[in-house]
């Protein structure tokens, strides 16, 4: 089986490549070819019994989806994107990226007409408030953002590729990972990691917005295990609504600190500094907070339970368990 991965020099991409090495199969069959793309090299490991080929170059250029899907591959994984703040900043940047490189993709995909099971990373962002308290999986998509625009377009796409047969595709609207191991990068996002990273080795970090937001979480091996558990499950199952809301754990930023306190000890907390930005603030204040994810749990994915869990996870993997 082929697998191609898109984005694949990002956190989520490398952590995925990693699962699949460990693993060397896939929705229960052998990985005998893995293609990662990205803009810059990813990391490529060795699995027995397979050719893995680290690809450059940009998505949305003249022939280069067309490349990819020349390969046919089984499976694939579409993660490559801009992140939220970028997106925002940079708006022609942001649709080039997460909007003509996915319809560069997709549309690749449908002429090599050989139909791969794709697993397409959303967002949350797709939702826009006023909120309820739990937001549940019928409710509407409203982005009020660049980046959840983009998103929700991918959706529309792949829910339309779909329907039309020509992949199979299954979307995950991602929560916010955390914590991303790594610097910050310039997702809006961003802070929700670094006040636990940060602190964890012995660092000051910045928190921009009020310990009052309310936001739902999940670890990077949340996300893996999201994105695996997508390219095996069985599409007659999810039906026509094709794009699903990943469960997570839903805590304020209060909360997040005050786990942080349990795990690391009061040291760590006071690492913490106050910084309102506005800018960032503009953009969080418009997210979601709380999800029910019923279909998704109906359909096996699975996240932590608690956001001491979330922490431990990062320690365990990123710290040697220190």
């Amino acid at each position: 089986m082929r697998v191609l991965i898109t984005g694949a020099a990002g956190m989520i991409g490398c952590k995925l490549t990693a699962r699949l090495a460990a693993d060397g199969m896939l929705a229960g069959r052998r990985i005998t070819a893995l293609d990662l793309h990205d803009i810059v090299p990813a990391p490529a490991p060795s699995i027995d019994g397979a050719a893995v080929r680290t690809l450059t170059g940009d998505l949305a250029a003249a022939g280069a989806a067309e490349a990819l899907a020349a390969e046919r591959p089984d499976i694939v994984f579409h993660l490559a994107g801009v992140v939220s703040g970028e997106a925002e900043a940079n708006f022609d940047l942001g649709y080039r990226v997460n909007l003509d490189g996915t319809r560069a993709l997709f549309d690749a995909l449908r002429l090599a007409a050989h139909a791969p099971r794709v697993v397409f990373t959303s967002s949350i962002a797709v939702f826009g408030a006023p909120f309820p308290e739990t937001i549940p999986d019928d409710f509407h998509p409203t982005p009020l953002t660049s980046y959840g625009t983009q998103k929700l377009i991918g959706e529309a796409l792949l829910a339309d590729y779909t329907r039309r047969g020509f992949f199979d595709g299954i979307g995950i609207r991602l929560p916010t990972i955390c914590v991303r191991p790594g610097k910050p990068n310039k997702a809006a996002s961003s802070f929700f990691s670094g006040i636990i990273r940060e602190p964890l080795a012995g660092q000051e970090a910045l928190l921009p917005v009020p310990r009052s937001v309310l936001h739902t979480h999940a670890s990077p091996r949340s996300a893996v295990g999201f994105l695996v558990h997508a390219a095996g499950i069985d599409g007659g199952l999810v039906g026509p609504r094709r794009n699903l809301t990943m469960p997570g754990v839903a805590v304020t930023v209060g909360e997040q600190i005050e786990a942080l306190r349990r795990v690391a000890g009061e040291g760590a907390q006071r690492l913490i500094r106050e910084v309102p930005d506005e800018a960032v603030w503009a953009i969080v204040k418009n997210w979601p907070t709380r999800f029910a994810a019923e279909r998704a749990h109906a359909l096996g994915f699975r996240a932590e339970q608690s956001f001491d869990d979330i922490i431990r996870a990062h320690i365990e993997d990123e710290l040697a368990g220190v």
